[in-house]
Parts: C-alpha cells; sequence; structure tokens
C-alpha cells in the first residue's frame, strides 16, 4: 500500500497508524452524510436510446462520481485487496459488514482492502460504484475508519496518568 511511516514513531503503533490514516480519510469523509442518505438508494441510472440503437450504460450521482475521485487521489487504494477478501473469507458484502462492524484500529489495512475493492472494481464493471452505495458497505467501511482514526487519535495525544 502506498502509506508510508515516516520513522517518527515506531512503525504500526498506533500513532503510526493513525498518522498514516488521518490526512488520506480527510479526503473521503466529506462524503459520509451523502453516503448515508443514499444507502438502499439508486445512485446510477442506466441510460439507453432506440434512436441511437446503442449499449445501454450508466450515468452516475456526481456526488457518487466525486467520492470515487476522491477516493482514487488517496494513497488508502491497494490492488492487492483480493487477499484481504481471502485471508478474512469475505465473500459477500454481509460478511464484509460484519468485518467492518467488528474492526479495530490494526484492521485499517483490511479496511483500506474492502474501500480497494469496491473504488478499483467499479472502475471496470460499472454496477460496482452504485452496489457499494446501495449496500452501505461504502458509507459504513469509511464511517469505521474515521471512527477509529478519531477515537484513537485522542487517545494517543492524552498524557499517561
Amino acid at each position: 500500500m502506498g502509506i508510508e511511516n515516516d520513522g517518527s514513531v515506531n512503525e504500526n503503533s498506533v500513532e503510526d497508524i493513525v498518522s498514516r490514516y488521518r490526512p488520506e480519510l480527510s479526503k473521503i469523509t466529506p462524503y459520509l452524510n451523502w453516503l448515508k442518505d443514499n444507502a438502499s438508494n439508486e445512485v446510477a441510472q442506466r441510460y439507453s436510446s432506440n434512436d441511437l440503437k446503442s449499449i445501454p450504460f450508466p450515468v452516475y450521482d456526481s456526488n457518487l462520481l466525486s467520492f470515487v475521485k476522491a477516493a482514487q487521489t488517496t494513497n488508502l487504494l491497494d490492488r492487492n485487496y483480493v487477499y484481504v477478501y481471502s485471508r478474512n473469507h469475505l465473500n459477500s458484502p454481509k460478511d464484509e459488514l460484519l468485518f467492518i462492524q467488528d474492526a479495530q484500529i490494526t484492521d485499517m489495512d483490511d479496511l483500506a482492502g474492502i474501500l480497494s475493492n469496491y473504488i478499483l472494481s467499479g472502475m471496470t464493471k460499472g454496477s460496482v460504484w452504485a452496489e457499494g452505495v446501495r449496500n452501505g458497505v461504502l458509507y459504513n467501511v469509511v464511517k469505521k475508519m474515521d471512527d477509529l482514526v478519531r477515537f484513537w487519535g485522542q487517545e494517543s495525544s492524552r498524557p499517561l496518568a
């Protein structure tokens, strides 16, 4: 993955994970409300014209496209996300949601793998982005990552007793 430790903290410590993920998440968390509000909604329409005799193609909600573009500018995407799915036995959106629900700060790379699956797969299969919004996985994975970084970011900045 493209998120590197700058050497100022122990690698894979809570502080390291928080410092690597916080700036990347800030690029996609502005879309949380939209993702939540549109869960179970159709955010892509099929366009086809009998006059043109063309192949139908999806037309996406502009917010969805903005979210995808923002996610693509982060270092969160990992083309090896398939290993996350095989290692954690994730075979369906239900499996993904259960994994997300139970995830901890040490699972951030795996959470990024779930995000990667939807963003990268959607670049070749048009329905994946809309499916990720509709089934709630995109909202839940971004929300969980943000919650973990916020919680542990506060914890690590507190002085020890």
